[in-house]
């Protein structure tokens, strides 16, 4: 068997350029896709010579999805062994505040897209199995609601719902289904407002909330483990792992803390 193939949805920057550099230094063929072709190219750069193809590609568009893999195999030599599903925006602020627009455009980025991008993905990993892997991004915000980001939470609590559906449903045909939960991580996203009526940037908030924003090279090697280990939920930093905690262990002390003035980033 040839060299194993991995392909990449928001892999023009941040956790997906990331990941891609961690399987392109693994010896793994990459394919970075993104609706910014410009950045999959920088991307793509950065890894060894031969390592990659690169695709533009709105995960809104279902139809894109199956040219967008068929294009990706046709390039790696034929097999698909994993999608990392990881698009996605943000999207702060009130829901009394969220515009429509905005509210579609979240859900149909950081949910549709990963639901689409699992439908499309299947036949490619199910004729790689065993062994194949569906990975998604998920967040902190997928474990307990985030107040000032509900529209947010509530994509990535349907990615977790998604992964752990999955888990069940492909089992049988030997495709591992798993997400990754990271925090607030050192990536552009961090440097975008929280809505289009703010003016303060999401790393503000969650620099004045006193929370860590983690290194993006953690999630990337986070990656790796997940796409190889047994785990179906990775969380990535400490206020992941505080969440889980305080979620399972004190609900009432973390509803308490949510509900405060600053809640859990500022927002």
């Amino acid at each position: 068997m040839g060299r194993k193939a991995m392909f990449i949805t928001g892999g023009g920057s941040g956790i997906g350029r990331a990941v891609a550099q961690r399987f392109g230094r693994e010896g793994w063929f990459v394919g970075i896709a993104d609706i910014n072709e410009g950045g999959a190219r920088e991307t793509a750069a950065m890894l060894p010579t031969g390592a990659s193809s690169v695709h533009k590609l709105d995960v809104r568009d279902r139809h894109a999805w199956d040219e967008a893999l068929a294009a990706f195999a046709a390039a790696a030599g034929g097999r698909i062994d994993a999608v990392f599903n990881n698009a996605g925006i943000p999207l702060g602020g009130n829901l009394a505040d969220n515009t429509p627009a905005e509210i579609e455009r979240c859900l149909d980025i950081n949910l549709k897209g990963v639901l689409f991008g699992a439908q499309a993905a299947y036949p490619w990993l199910k004729a790689s199995a065993p062994g194949s892997c569906l990975l998604n991004t998920a967040s902190a915000a997928g474990i307990y609601g985030t107040p000032g980001a509900s529209v947010y939470s509530a994509t990535k609590f349907g990615v977790r719902a998604l992964t752990e559906a999955l888990d069940g449903e492909w089992a049988g045909g030997g495709i591992k289904v798993a997400s990754l939960m990271p925090a607030f991580i050192d990536t552009p996203l961090l440097d975008h407002t929280a809505n289009q009526g703010s003016n303060q940037g999401i790393r503000q908030n969650v620099t004045e909330a006193g929370l860590e924003i983690t290194p993006v090279g953690e999630v990337a090697d986070a990656a790796w483990n997940a796409v190889h280990g047994k785990a179906l939920h990775t969380r990535v930093g400490k206020t992941a792992h505080r969440l889980a905690f305080a979620a399972r262990w004190l609900p009432g002390k973390l509803r308490k803390e949510v509900r405060a003035p600053k809640g859990l980033a500022g927002q």
